[in-house]
């Protein structure tokens, strides 16, 4: 009896595993794979971010190679992205807002005074889209000789951004020690999918 329910469990277990390059979540699929530049990046973790109650949107990190802390993602060289897939209709003020106050809140003051002009051309770049709905896509890349570069919905906006620590900061939004979401961290240093 006892082998029959375990061989039932482990038949279940089977039929619900779900393979990483189908993963969804908020009925968003997150793709395995991205290719920046010349580079095919791996998916290092993904998950959703919530304000209150509220889903605002997913986010998924690609990188070179898998990485579990925020110091091994931040020295990991070659390429990056993290990609945004808007979940409800929000203001691109309210969401440039929310990108300077994640640096605010995770860079020391010498370090944000190093990077004023970048922070200046990057809130400029919000400036361009009036307004973010729902499904549209946010993507941000470091491209090593190139710098910061951002797409909405596949163009590129805003100017190209040439400082590596200024990535750094934006990462940190996400994966610093006051982080945009605790459960949304954990998620995308791979610790869970959900």
């Amino acid at each position: 009896m006892h082998r029959r329910l375990a061989l039932f469990l482990a038949a279940c277990a089977l039929a619900v595993s779900v393979p990483v390059g189908a993963l969804e979540l908020a009925g968003v699929k997150i793709e395995d794979t991205a290719q920046v530049g010349t580079q095919q990046l791996k998916l290092n973790g993904a998950g959703i971010r919530y304000k209150v109650i509220f889903k605002v949107y997913t986010a998924a990190l690609y990188m070179t190679e898998k990485k579990t802390t925020t110091a091994e993602v931040l020295a990991l060289p070659g390429a990056k992205r993290v990609s945004l897939v808007i979940l409800r209709d929000l203001s691109s003020d309210d969401l440039g807002q929310r990108f300077m106050d994640g640096i605010r809140k995770n860079a020391e003051v010498a370090e944000r005074a190093k990077l004023v002009n970048a922070m200046l051309s990057f809130g400029q770049m919000f400036a361009t889209i009036p307004e973010m709905k729902k499904g549209d896509v946010l993507t941000v890349d470091w491209l090593p000789g190139t710098g910061v570069v951002s797409q909405y919905n596949g163009k590129k906006i805003g100017d190209t951004i040439q400082d590596p620590n200024f990535y750094n900061a934006l990462l940190r939004i996400w994966l610093g020690a006051s982080p945009a979401d605790d459960k949304l961290k954990h998620a995308l240093l791979g610790e869970e999918s959900k």
